[in-house]
């Protein structure tokens, strides 16, 4: 198991090399702040942050592609890990989110598993908006700030400490920001299959998912210190020649940016006020930084921004995911064919009757679809063109029958039921399992429907489901 760990870690210290540029690159090269207390702070809250907030904005890269094997999340990472390590070499501030996007869909077409297209595209647009994003905030607020400081005439010295403080306080906070963000980047693809027990260090207890993520902490904090000056430089100082309050302004501009795509408390609150909200995607602080610096530069007519340097950050851009899915394909194909490792378990599908009465339910017509019952189909592409072939439906239709189909054989036994940590539940709700010993279910939903038929406190309990779909797996 530790072993497959190894390229989760392999992808963390690639992030810390190559993002703590993102948080700490313009002040350290602006001088404001040395290297060694950047990359102190960076590690510490990088860790904190993976560990305390580590779920991240994981939930859409998850409906990307759902690696179900150990050793398909190896490579997954490795991947990812290559195809940033190698722009870091480059010296190209890169994203992790980019790479592991790219890495998935390599997944994806090898395993004969569908790329959700909604929330690709979703991901992508946030790649050419939020560098724009980011330039539209950076310039006004640098503006702001150039109003205050001639308003207050605050003195050059007084000014030198504000803006170190500033830059300390917004380091701080993009440091804390990577972790939570990006460390299911680095170790989500080995939370459904690398099952960890819970332990208790020092006092403090830890979940397997949480270990994961301070392992994968630790590993970032390791790529700060080891390598990340290189594209610090770049950042600071590779686009255009930065002053303390600029660098400043760009690294709250860059934070501002992952708080808009992050925040549910404010997408609730401009959904509620009728007004369009920022979709909860991971977006890729490397893009904010740039596009801060970029918007910076603009402002002061354009002309020193060093726009090779630029051209060649983007071009980066666009290669990392394609790299990252051509080594994810052609690895996966060495380690299936050459060690016989299972990169994946493959899972079929069948419209049996109680899925088509499910989809009809829905409101979706399936008289087309009469001649596919009980028909077995060995992957989820294979099904989803035989569904197109018949009827036309939109994307959420689609996900909607091949939820209701996919197969997941599971039997409730005397046996599997032992083995039920009974701390997961109440005792109504292990009551109401009970109940249920000796069923069969070749669906997933089809278990959550018996459940929730038994005790209503079932209904909402989504880790308690996908912990009991594991248990009682045939």
């Amino acid at each position: 198991m530790f072993g497959f760990l190894s390229s989760g870690l392999f992808l963390g210290w690639s992030l810390g090399a190559n993002d703590a540029s993102n948080v700490f690159g313009t002040a350290v090269a602006s001088r404001m702040i040395k290297f060694r207390t950047a990359a102190i702070y960076c590690s510490i809250f990088v860790i904190l942050g993976a560990v305390i907030s580590g779920a991240g904005a994981s939930h859409t890269l998850g409906k990307l592609g759902a690696v179900n094997a150990v050793a398909g999340a190896f490579i997954v990472a490795f991947a990812a890990a290559m195809s940033v390590y190698l722009m870091t070499l480059a010296r190209f501030p890169v994203s992790t989110s980019q790479a592991i996007v790219g890495a998935i869909v390599g997944w994806n077409m090898f395993s004969g598993s569908v790329t959700d297209m909604d929330s690709l595209t979703k991901i992508v647009s946030t790649w050419i908006f939020c560098p724009l994003l980011a330039a539209g905030i950076a310039m006004p607020l640098y503006l702001m700030t150039g109003v205050v400081v001639r308003r207050f005439c605050v003195h050059m010295f007084k000014l030198d400490a504000i803006t170190r403080w500033s830059l300390l306080g917004a380091g701080i906070f993009g440091s804390y920001s990577l972790g939570a963000n990006n460390i299911a980047n680095v170790m989500g693809v080995f939370v459904p299959v690398a099952h960890l027990a819970d332990i208790t260090l020092l006092g403090i207890s830890l979940s397997g998912a949480q270990q994961l993520f301070l392992l994968g902490g630790i590993a970032i904090a390791v790529g700060v210190f080891t390598f990340s000056k290189r594209v610090m430089l770049t950042v600071g100082k590779g686009i255009f020649d930065l002053s303390p309050v600029m660098a400043a302004v760009v690294v709250w501009s860059h934070s501002i940016v992952l708080f808009l795509f992050s925040s549910v408390a404010l997408e609730s609150w401009l959904k509620g006020h009728g007004l369009p909200s920022f979709p909860l995607v991971p977006v890729s602080s490397s893009q904010a930084i740039v596009g801060a610096v970029i918007g910076i530069g603009l402002l002061k007519g354009g002309k020193s921004i060093r726009w090779k340097t630029v051209a060649g950050i983007t071009s980066g851009w666009i290669i990392t995911p394609i790299i990252a899915a051509v080594i994810s394909l052609l690895s996966l194909f060495f380690l299936q064919n050459v060690f016989q490792q299972d990169t994946f378990y493959q899972v079929e599908y069948s419209l049996s009757q109680d899925a088509k009465q499910r989809v009809d339910k829905a409101g979706i017509e399936t008289d087309k679809l009469q001649d596919m019952l009980w028909e077995e189909y060995p992957n989820a592409v294979t099904f989803k063109k035989e569904v197109e072939k018949k009827v036309q439906l939109d994307n959420k239709t689609m996900r909607m029958v091949m939820a209701a189909a996919e197969i997941y054989n599971m039997e409730i036994s005397s046996e599997s039921l032992k083995n039920i940590d009974p701390t997961m539940m109440s005792a109504d709700q292990l009551k109401a399992l009970e109940t249920l010993t000796g069923r069969v279910f070749m669906h997933r939903w089809q278990l959550d429907d018996a459940l929730i038929e038994q005790n209503l406190e079932f209904k909402d309990s989504h880790f308690l489901l996908k912990y009991l779909y594991k248990s009682f797996k045939i």
